[in-house]
This record gives C-alpha cells, sequence and structure tokens, in this order.
C-alpha cells in the first residue's frame, strides 16, 4: 500500500470517527442537555463547533511542514510547563480535580496540550542527543527529566490516568531511540512506583482505585457510573439497540456522552460497533507507524511513533475502563467523546502525521526528478561526445 492511499484512509477513518462522535454526542446528550440548558441540542450544537474547529486546524496541520513545531518546542514546552502550573493553582475543582480554564468559548485542559508538546520536545531532544542516548549522563537524563517535569506537573492536578499516558508515551519514545534498557526500567519503574504512592494519597483518585477493587458499601456511590456503564455495554448485545436507541444516556450513566461515550456506542451498535471501533483506532496506529517508519529523519519518526501510540494508548484505556477493566479515569475517548481540547488536539496531531507523510512524497518526488534530469544530462553528454 503506498503513502497517498495510506493519507486517504487515514483522512477517512479519522473523519468516519468525528461523524460517529457527533452521533453518539447527539444520542447521548440530549436528555443532560434539556435539564441543564433547557434544550435539547446545547451540548450538541456546542461540540459540532469544536468538530469544524478540529477539522480547520488538523488540515492546517497537515500543510504546516513539522520542521516548524521542532524550531519552537521548548518555547512550547516552557508554556505548558506554565499552564500546568496555572491550572494547578487557580483552575476550580470538578469531581475532585482540577484540570480545566476556562477560555470563554470552551473549557481548554493544559494537560492534553502539554501531552502533544512533550511528544514533539522529546522527538528533538532525542535527535538532538543521538547515539548519547546510550549514556545516562550525558543523554538519557536529559531527555527524562522532561517526561518526569510533565508527568509530576500532570499527577498533582490530580489526573493520574493522564499522568501515566505521559510517561507511556515518553518512554516509548526513548526506547525507540535505542537507549539502554536497564536505563528505560529503571526510571520507568521509580515514576511508577512513585505515581502509585502519589495515587493513594490524592483522595481523588485513591477513592476511585478503592472503589475498584473493593465492595464497601460506602464505596458503592462511586461504583454507579462503571456499573451503569457496564450494563449498557452488555445491553447491547451482539448488533447493539440501533442509533439513538440507547436508554442509559437518559439520566442514568453519568457523563454518558463524554468519557463513558463508548458505552453509549457499544449499547447502539453493539459488541460489532465496539470491535470495529478499536480496529479503527488500530488503523491509525499502524498508518501511523509506517509512516514513521518511511519518515526522512529521525525526528519525524519518533514525532510519528508518539502520536501514532497516544491516540491508540488512549482509546484503548478509555476503552478498558468502560468496560470495566480499570479503575474510572478522566480519559476521553480521541474524535469521539464530547470536549473540545481532546478532539482539536486529537485532529491536530492526525495533522502531523500527514504532513510527515506529505513531506515524504515529496521528498521522493524530488529525488525522482534528480534522478531525470541526471538521465537527461547524461544522455546529452553521450550524444554529444558521439557527435
Amino acid at each position: 500500500m503506498n503513502l497517498k492511499t495510506l493519507q486517504r484512509t487515514l483522512i477517512v477513518v479519522v473523519v468516519a470517527l468525528m461523524v460517529l462522535g457527533a452521533l453518539l454526542v447527539f444520542s447521548a446528550s440530549g436528555s443532560y442537555s434539556q435539564l441543564k440548558n433547557d434544550s435539547f441540542y446545547a451540548l450538541f450544537r456546542s461540540h459540532i463547533i469544536k468538530v469544524v474547529i478540529a477539522c480547520i486546524l488538523m488540515f492546517t496541520a497537515w500543510l504546516t511542514p513539522y520542521d516548524y513545531y521542532k524550531k519552537y518546542s521548548k518555547h512550547a514546552i516552557i508554556a505548558s510547563l506554565f499552564l500546568l502550573v496555572l491550572t494547578f493553582i487557580t483552575a476550580p475543582k470538578v469531581n475532585g480535580s482540577a484540570r480545566w480554564i476556562d477560555i470563554g468559548i470552551m473549557k481548554f485542559q493544559p494537560s492534553e496540550f502539554a501531552k502533544l508538546v512533550l511528544i514533539i520536545h522529546l522527538a528533538k531532544l532525542i535527535e538532538k542527543k543521538g547515539l548519547l542516548m546510550q549514556d545516562f549522563n550525558a543523554g538519557y537524563k536529559y531527555v527524562a527529566v522532561w517526561i518526569f517535569t510533565v508527568a509530576f506537573l500532570i499527577f498533582i492536578q490530580p489526573n493520574v490516568s493522564m499522568g501515566f499516558i505521559a510517561l507511556f508515551v515518553g518512554f516509548a519514545m526513548i526506547f525507540a531511540s535505542g537507549a539502554k534498557l536497564k536505563h528505560i526500567f529503571a526510571s520507568f519503574s521509580i515514576a511508577g512506583l512513585a505515581g502509585v504512592a502519589g495515587m493513594m494519597l490524592f483522595e481523588h483518585s485513591r477513592t476511585r482505585v478503592l472503589s475498584f477493587f473493593t465492595q464497601n458499601v460506602a464505596l458503592d456511590a462511586h461504583r454507579i457510573q462503571a456499573l451503569q456503564a457496564k450494563i449498557a455495554l452488555g445491553s447491547g448485545g451482539f448488533l447493539g439497540l440501533g442509533i439513538g436507541q440507547s436508554r442509559q444516556s437518559a439520566g442514568f450513566l453519568p457523563e454518558s456522552y463524554s468519557d463513558f461515550i463508548f458505552s453509549i456506542l457499544g449499547e447502539e451498535f453493539g459488541f460489532i460497533g465496539a470491535i470495529l471501533l478499536l480496529l479503527a483506532f488500530l488503523i491509525i496506529f499502524i498508518i501511523g507507524i509506517i509512516i514513521a517508519k518511511k519518515a526522512n529523519d529521525q525526528f519525524s519518526q519518533l514525532l510519528a511513533l508518539g502520536i501514532s501510540f497516544n491516540i491508540l494508548i488512549s482509546a484503548l484505556i478509555n476503552a478498558a475502563v468502560v468496560s470495566g477493566l480499570l479503575p474510572t479515569t478522566g480519559i476521553t475517548l480521541p474524535f469521539i467523546s464530547f470536549g473540545g481540547t481532546s478532539i482539536i488536539l486529537s485532529a491536530v496531531s492526525v495533522g502531523i502525521l500527514l504532513n510527515i507523510s506529505r513531506s515524504i512524497l515529496k521528498a521522493r518526488e524530488m529525488k525522482q526528478s534528480n534522478n531525470i534530469n541526471l538521465g537527461n544530462h547524461n544522455r546529452k553528454k553521450t550524444t554529444a561526445t558521439a557527435i
């Protein structure tokens, strides 16, 4: 399969996911929207506006040379750290955590922005360090410190699940750089243990974890969301109840249009729909990896890898939470869930992937053109010599 076909496939899959997400948000948000905003369509209209913005920015990122991100990555990572600190200090707490800054047209989640910027900055640093990544003091530690800093500032919001995703993606990129496994294992183990310990210190995350592992009556209220989500998934059966036929979204399942929208998908489209959705995310990941393998330089290789892995792991964690395999988190389902920051930055991420693919095609075309010109020059030289 050539790159142009992969590009078209990626665009079709992502646009299809956003259209599906809009349908599910419309189906899942109506009852809550009517209750909160006295309008059945208020949340849906808000979501559509964000989808349009996401599509525009995806197209913009597609046309923006990826080297631009390398040039300004340090400025962006410092800005993201500032936003994370600002969020921790000033953001109001919602459901026990402070994660959003109100910017008027939407609530902005700096941790999503920081995660994407971290991927960009790590790709730049790893390319710059090169073989020094195998040396802890000369290269490795300078890259790892950025992962720890961003993950820590996300953890203390508290947003434990997002912090772990930053760790997973960051160390996956370091692994791909050829760093020594003993350094990666030691660093990730320390970060993981610190994360688990910190998770138990915050009441917000501790309650969710304990409610997942225990049947304590006092914690039953925190299990309602997960239980209702599993009911929705189970009631969908093999083929689902049909679009717009969800019963759990009628006030039974909290956040049915946001973090738990996968359960509404399962209820309306059944087991087949859920599997096809996960397959779509796998396709995005595979295309991203193919683009990474064909990329022109290490920066774009690592950038494509980090973006692809971030989208896939976010989708899998969301599905695992809804299915009852993991404690409740605040991870959205990329391209599907209601929420501006997630869908916009996911779309921008895909736009960057498309631009990397575009640059590969341009490099190939230029090489072919040079070869043709060289061939023509050689033929002219041969003809002239013969004469």
